[in-house]
């Protein structure tokens, strides 16, 4: 009788454990392959690749935490969180903390953190709570109000400055709008809008946003100035060749030609060390992830839980393509770490949390077994 009691009581506790095992063993695997990197680009500074590894640690115990809660507490709370991290971002305006020219910090004395990171996730979870409330296709009145829950915050974080973390976050929302079911005619309406709205938004950029995009054009045309980064870059892309110079190898890395090589810049780092085949088991690795998410998101029990994991899947991809996209010089450098390579921080944090909050979306068909749609 004690034996059988012993195995009820074991089965108990691994039905309350929910973790997605590929999800997590994915995530791993990236997360060791980008300490290697990380640990080059930072020149085999011990301090700083322990500080790296301790926040993957911390930022994976959360990711497991938040898988543990259920997917209808993230439902219910959405919309509160996309009140209070409109709030923060408000306070940001005028209680900020500036550092390079950005006001992106709240003080608190024993910690900081950025509220823009918060509505990485709340403004889209309180989009798939509005969306997920009527039949979809959504109609116009539900367009009306995502696209105004969606467009005050990215002014906010705009007017920071943080036009990366701005694009991100329209994204994430335009994500969630898409994977409503817009009609094709309403997308080609909205794209004539933003085409429509492009040269209005130059105009409200800053100076050194504005010649950002023009270093994109043409970055030689200042190679020592606005255009060296981006000109480094492509060097280490293309010296890395097949099979790279070898771990820690990297002349544009070791010799400092390389700038912000362990955040926003560390793909670089990769494809010179590790060349073209590590460049090939990195996109694998993350094609892995977002198939898996996709699957999710497929195989979710509700629409709230399909447009949350469908959204978090999405935005992941989005965060890889932009990184890449901006090292590479095919699109303007905005300052966006590449996920779970760059060294870890509160981008890191949020990220994490988006995963636990996948793995709670696939938990619920062992919460709640006899559920249907």
């Amino acid at each position: 009788m004690k034996k059988k009691l012993d195995a009820n009581a074991t089965h108990r506790w691994q039905w309350r454990f929910y973790v997605d095992w590929w999800l997590l063993g994915l995530i791993i695997l990236l997360g060791a392959f980008g300490s290697l990197v990380v640990y080059s680009a930072a020149d085999g500074d011990n301090s700083f690749i322990e500080a790296h590894i301790i926040k993957l640690t911390l930022a994976c115990l959360l990711m497991i935490i938040a898988a543990q809660i259920p997917q209808n507490w993230y439902r219910d709370l959405s919309l509160s969180a996309y009140i209070i991290g409109l709030l923060f971002l408000i306070a940001v305006l005028f209680f900020g903390e500036i550092s390079k020219g950005a006001q992106r910090w709240l003080d608190f004395g024993v910690f900081r953190f950025q509220p823009s990171e918060i509505m990485k996730l709340a403004m889209p979870a309180a989009l798939a709570w509005l969306l997920a409330k009527q039949q979809l296709p959504p109609n116009w009145s539900q367009l009306g109000i995502a696209t105004l829950m969606l467009l005050v915050p990215v002014a906010l974080v705009a007017k920071q400055p943080d036009l990366g973390t701005a694009i991100l976050i329209a994204a994430s929302g335009a994500a969630v709008v898409f994977l409503a079911g817009l009609a094709w005619r309403v997308i080609v309406g909205l794209l004539a809008l933003l085409a429509i709205a492009a040269p209005i938004a130059w105009t409200h950029l800053h100076d050194y946003q504005q010649k950002r995009v023009l270093t994109f054009l043409d970055p030689e045309n200042d190679p020592l100035g606005a255009g060296y980064h981006i000109i480094q870059s492509k060097i280490a892309i293309g010296s890395g060749g097949l099979e790279g110079k070898g771990w820690r190898n990297g002349s544009q890395t070791q010799l400092d030609f390389l700038p912000e090589s362990h955040t926003d810049f560390i793909f670089s780092v990769l494809a010179e060390e590790w060349g073209l085949i590590g460049v090939s088991v990195l996109l694998t690795l993350y094609l892995l992830v977002i198939l898996r998410g996709l699957y999710i998101a497929w195989k979710a029990r509700d629409t709230f839980g399909q447009l949350m994991a469908g959204t978090i899947t999405l935005s992941f991809f989005i965060y890889i393509f932009i990184n890449i996209g901006m090292v590479s010089g095919l699109l303007p450098v905005v300052g966006v770490p590449l996920p779970l390579i760059s060294y870890g921080g509160t981008s890191l944090v949020t990220l994490m949390l988006g995963f636990g909050i996948l793995m709670s979306v696939h938990a619920e068909h062992k919460r709640n077994p006899k559920r249907l749609l």
